[in-house]
């Protein structure tokens, strides 16, 4: 276990997954410094208790301990030097990992993981199984430490930059979505990303469980790095074995689980969440009678093919967090067409060509947004109309002026928010907000 008393340990970040990593080392006695790049990130922190210092390389030394917040690359300059002066540099969740009591669901992916972990969560409550959820979706994995408990399950959702800085960390289930070009600007290539993603299958118990898509091939390739017992879901074929889709139904083990008509959720994406969730939440100890029932019951999460409302015959749906392209590819095939999408925010570094074809099929127009609005205008010339809006509030009121009864106006940006808004949230809400504010016409 990480000696933690009187050590002198530097947080860098002061988001939410920072400060809950301060309220932990100061509970630990550890003797903290916070290091950000915005001056107003001192007025969060505890009174008195913890030195803050504005980010530059010289604020990394005299200190035993570095915990990097999520957002801030492992690869900074100073961040190298503590390195090699042979200080030690872990995360959020490595330094939650010895404290955390109970044993971990651990759910990664490109796309579906938010979904996934809050369906877990659904459904360990509904059976009577203890469970917390954490991680990437709401509390961090620090702040948790103080209401865990032996027998209590941790459902956690992991990031890239998460699991990129794990060591000591174990989960007893792990499981993977899908992985697909995301975050390319800040891991380099799809190898180092899908290789982060891969240390959750690297920190499994052996008598864990392995849950892996058998329909995405760098899933398939973690099994390889596990010794815990796999299970496979597959959308597209039927399997003996795990969870598959078959006729109208998803099948477990060979066993009708429930009928499709009863998912909730929109688009086949939804039915792999289904499936993945159903495994773990299944190893964990519900009934099978118990996953359909809450699946059933299950809303979904905020900002993931959202209905907001219907105006003038149009439907408007948010999916904010579509934040890479084969998230919005998967939102794009949850609907018939008659689509007015909204694309674009800052660009994180993939080709958006792959929606020429989805969106020729579907969409009347793009409207697009943000800073990467001129990349995607250049990649998708003549494939669909495409008109530019610049923000989120004239692509709402273009929408509006446009649409006909039975189209679909959809916020699915294929990129990230940091350009206008501070969140995939903030810009979801701003969406939101601007579509209840439209008058009938």
């Amino acid at each position: 276990m990480l000696k933690l008393e009187q050590q002198r340990v530097t947080v860098v970040g002061l988001g939410k997954s920072g400060l809950a990593a301060v309220q932990l080392l100061l509970e630990k006695g550890a003797r903290v410094r916070a290091v950000d790049e915005k001056a107003a990130a001192a007025a969060t922190l505890p009174a008195g208790q913890v030195e803050f210092r504005l980010q530059s390389e010289e604020r990394f030394e005299d200190c035993d301990l570095i915990v990097l917040s999520p957002g801030v690359p492992t690869n900074l300059p100073a961040i190298n030097a503590a390195r090699d002066r042979g200080v030690k540099i872990i995360g959020e969740v490595e330094l939650a990992a010895p404290y955390l009591l109970g044993p971990v669901i651990g759910i990664t992916g490109s796309n579906g993981k938010t979904t996934t972990t809050a369906l877990i969560g659904h459904i360990l409550a509904a059976s009577g199984i203890a469970a917390q959820v954490g991680g990437n979706i709401g509390t961090p994995p620090t702040a948790m430490v103080a209401t865990s408990r032996k027998d209590q399950w941790n459902v956690l959702e992991l990031s890239s930059y998460q699991l990129e800085t794990i060591d000591t960390f174990r989960a007893k289930v792990g499981v993977c979505m899908n992985v697909t070009p995301d975050h390319l600007d800040r891991h380099g290539s799809f190898e180092n990303y899908a290789d982060a993603k891969g240390r959750l299958f690297d920190a499994l118990m052996p008598d864990g469980l392995a849950v892996l898509n058998a329909d995405d091939v760098t899933c398939v390739g973690y099994a390889a790095r596990t010794k815990a017992h796999d299970v496979w879901f597959s959308s597209a074929h039927r399997r003996a074995d795990g969870l598959c889709v078959s006729g109208e139904a998803i099948l477990m083990n060979g066993e009708p689980l429930m009928p499709i008509v009863d998912v909730p959720l929109r688009g086949v994406h939804n039915l792999e969440n289904v499936m993945a969730a159903a495994a773990a939440a299944h190893f964990a100890g519900a009934s099978y009678e118990a996953i359909a029932a809450a699946v059933r019951s299950f809303q979904g999460v905020e900002h993931r093919l959202e209905f907001v409302r219907r105006l003038n015959g149009v439907d408007y749906f948010n999916d904010s967090k579509a934040t890479n392209v084969d998230a919005t590819l998967k939102a794009i095939d949850a609907f018939a067409g008659g689509l007015w999408i909204i694309l674009g925010g800052k660009d994180k570094g993939s080709s958006y060509t792959p929606l020429i074809e989805p969106l020729q099929k579907t969409a009347h127009a793009a409207l697009l947004i943000g800073a990467a609005a001129e990349k995607i205008a250049k990649e998708l010339q003549g494939a669909v109309s495409l008109i530019q809006c610049g923000t989120i509030e004239e692509a709402v009121q273009a929408a509006h002026s446009k649409a006909a009864p039975g189209d679909t106006v959809l916020l699915a940006p294929a990129c990230a928010s940091f350009d206008q808004f501070t969140s995939y949230e903030h810009r979801g809400r701003r969406f939101k907000s601007l579509v209840m504010e439209l008058r009938e016409q």
